[in-house]
């Protein structure tokens, strides 16, 4: 058995892409490998900068022997169908075998190929994966055909010591590679794997990206803790810095003191998406102190390195102080005028449109949520697209909210109403935190809303892997904003109301289907949303399924107090007896064409035990119904427990097919009566298991 390692040595990697490269360079070349019958023991990819690596051990030299046996034409077929199939195997009309198979004599051909080497196998692999790499973008450069996400430099390929002849445009493969691009450039040898990840390391390059990452964060916080401060937790700024650099050096550097007056947000978020450095935290205030990953060594222990930051983060922070003090020259309301001049979205009007329609679903929204001023919903809606139109916010979009909320209070605007504009964004994903001021909640509620009939009424929803007017986040917001703050909203005529904000002649269409379909689109965010929390999606369906329920807070009730009952042995029983009730009865009215929904008649009622189901299903019914106007959930599933002994016992007693043609029409009815009364808490159809 043997190895096989591959290098492809480029010019800088995007750090963006490099781990879905490395996955997808070990993915091409193991499942080509595996489709030419190649076993092997291990396989595991690096990447670096400006190195793709893949290690494959505990391969063949050759692969195995096949035999193939394939079936041809009907001894006596015409003799276009016999040389079309000799064509195909290759093989002469005497080689074939003839078998009779039962049905007739047909020719056989019997396929013995030798097992290809090892070496041609990988060349053609690895050729194959790189001419169909699916890179984002890729270009070509030179003179050459070929495409790559960088000029390549190099090919380093070996198997069992040896180099693979595996050609890319004008690079041919060889055994040597090189180190980091500036402390140890030279060439060097390669005879395997553990050669080459020694001389790598000789050579200043970490290739392993956990390793990089894993020295990055801890010689971070190291750096952090001697400054008597904490390292901001950042994961994606962590990604793309291990992406970076090949030998990871931290460094501590200083924001001057002129600076720290503009606030925090804008000092991170330019530090981090400029210059990709790490923030350093006193408490909860950023700190006048940064970290910079270098990708060298510095004999004078980086201070050149550090000074040369400094001197370009002082450009960077200029350039955002004067953003800060250029845009609080001008209220905030001042700006709304703008908002005319920028599109929402061409068949859904401009950002001053959806601001109107923000203020009055903000106001409506009042009315469900506790403590809500309707004045102050309708002026935080008002201003919590204004700043769009500033400097600092169109320099650093992720800062919109934010941004509004430092300028409102600049200019004298309601605490409440401020923090309403920073929060109505959120929450952002399933991590982010819902908001819970009432204001907050309704002004987050209205835009959410206000997009989501918006869009399904112009008929652009999400598809498949598609959405990209992230709708199925707006409905995950909205479904945490309701279930997590505990508000009864009636979300199926607010859907309705929100659609008649829109100007005449905008949206076309019936705003009852728009909310029809948003309901489902609803139902199906609640079930993911659910399932995440360990909760049956088939519980959900059973509730949604009885229709006109848009509260989501009554429905989880519903749906708590079902998995309940169901979790007891009371009503684990009781769903096996309808699921036989309802499958009789199915079957019964498929045979005699007829339904058998309906009351039984009491009067022709015979056994005890159908009496007493009966007299059971009638009181069952009034006290289920009485806990359900109530929403006493639980007291309408305890009221279904009580049908278990009644069901057991006429299951047990009586004959339902008996030879009485009018006592098995009453005793069917009197089943569908079971469904009927268990289906007005529930669809116990929709329930699986």
């Amino acid at each position: 058995m043997a190895e096989l390692l591959l290098e492809i040595f480029s010019e800088e990697i995007p750090a963006r892409m490099q781990a879905r490269a490395a996955e997808d360079l070990h993915r091409a070349v193991t499942e080509g490998l595996a489709k030419n019958g190649l076993a092997f023991d291990a396989a595991r990819a690096y990447v670096t900068p400006r190195r793709l690596v893949l290690v494959i051990e505990g391969l063949p030299v050759a692969g195995p022997d096949v035999s193939e046996e394939k079936r041809g034409p009907r001894v006596g077929a015409p003799e276009q169908a016999l040389n079309g199939f000799l064509a195909s195997t290759g093989l002469k009309l005497d080689e074939l075998e003839q078998r009779d198979t039962g049905k007739g004599v047909f020719y056989f051909a019997v396929i013995n190929r030798k097992g290809r080497p090892t070496v041609e196998v990988a060349k053609e692999v690895i050729e194959a994966s790189m001419a169909d790499f699916p890179w984002p973008k890729s270009q070509r450069w030179g003179a050459n055909t070929v495409r790559w996400v960088r000029p390549l430099q190099s090919i380093l390929c070996l198997f069992d010591g040896a180099v693979v002849p595996v050609s890319f445009g004008p690079i041919a493969a060889g055994n040597v590679s090189r180190g980091h691009r500036f402390l140890a450039p030279a060439e060097f040898a390669v005879r395997d794997f553990a050669d080459y990840a020694e001389k790598l390391a000789e050579a200043k390059v970490v290739l392993d990206p956990v390793e990089r990452r894993h020295a990055i964060l801890s010689h971070a916080e190291e750096a952090a803790a001697k400054e008597g401060l904490s390292l901001r937790a950042d994961d994606g700024l962590l990604a793309e810095v291990t992406g970076l650099v090949e030998l990871p050096n931290v460094l501590v550097g200083s924001i001057d003191d002129k600076f720290m007056g503009v606030p925090q947000e804008v000092l991170i978020t330019s530090m981090r998406a400029h210059q990709k450095y790490f923030s350093l935290m006193n408490g909860d205030k950023l700190a006048p102190r940064f970290l910079v990953v270098s990708n060298m060594e510095a004999a004078d222990g980086g201070k050149a390195i550090v000074a040369g930051n400094e001197r370009v983060l002082r450009a960077r922070l200029s350039d955002a102080a004067f953003f800060w003090e250029t845009d609080r020259k001008a209220r905030l309301d001042a700006r709304l005028p703008k908002l005319a001049e920028r599109l929402f979205y061409a068949k859904l009007g401009t950002m001053a449109d959806k601001v109107e329609r923000m203020k009055v679903l903000a106001k409506h929204l009042t009315a469900f949520v506790t403590a809500a001023d309707p004045r102050a919903a309708e002026r935080a809606a008002e201003l919590a697209k204004a700043d769009l139109s500033t400097e600092m916010v169109g320099e650093f979009p992720e800062l919109q909210g934010i941004m509004g909320r430092y300028y409102a209070l600049h200019d004298g605007e309601k605490p409440v109403v401020a923090d309403a504009i920073a929060e109505h964004y959120s929450p952002l994903g399933p991590s982010d935190s819902v908001p819970t001021a009432p204001i907050s909640v309704c002004v987050s509620l209205a835009d959410k809303i206000d997009s989501l009939v918006g869009f399904f009424a112009i008929d652009e929803k999400p598809t498949g892997s598609k959405d990209p007017f992230a709708l199925r986040r707006a409905a995950l917001g909205v479904i945490r904003l309701v279930v997590e703050n505990g508000l009864r909203l009636p979300l199926f005529t607010l859907f309705q109301f929100a659609f008649a904000q829109y100007k005449p002649g905008t949206l076309s269409g019936d705003p009852r289907m728009v909310a029809e379909e948003l309901m489902e689109f609803f139902a199906d965010r609640l079930k993911v949303h659910l399932r995440e929390k360990g909760v049956r999606h088939d519980l959900v369906n059973a509730v949604f399924a009885l229709g006109d329920e848009d509260d989501l807070v009554r429905l989880l009730a519903r749906v708590a107090a079902l998995g309940d009952f169901l979790g007891s042995d009371d009503g684990a029983n009781l769903l096996i007896a309808y699921r036989r009730a309802a499958n009789i009865v199915r079957i019964e009215e498929k045979k005699d064409g007829v339904s058998y929904a309906g009351p039984a008649d009491a009067s022709a009622l015979q056994q005890d035990e159908e009496k007493a189901l009966h007299q059971a299903l009638a009181e069952v019914r009034v006290a289920a119904n009485r806990a359900l106007k109530a929403e006493g959930f639980a007291d309408a599933m305890a009221a279904l427990a009580r049908l278990r002994q009644p069901v057991d016992a006429f299951f047990d007693k009586v004959t339902v097919n008996t030879d009485q043609p009018a006592i098995r029409v009453n005793r069917l009815k009197l089943l569908a009566e079971i469904g009927a009364a268990m289906g007005e808490v529930a669809d116990f159809s929709k329930i699986e298991g």
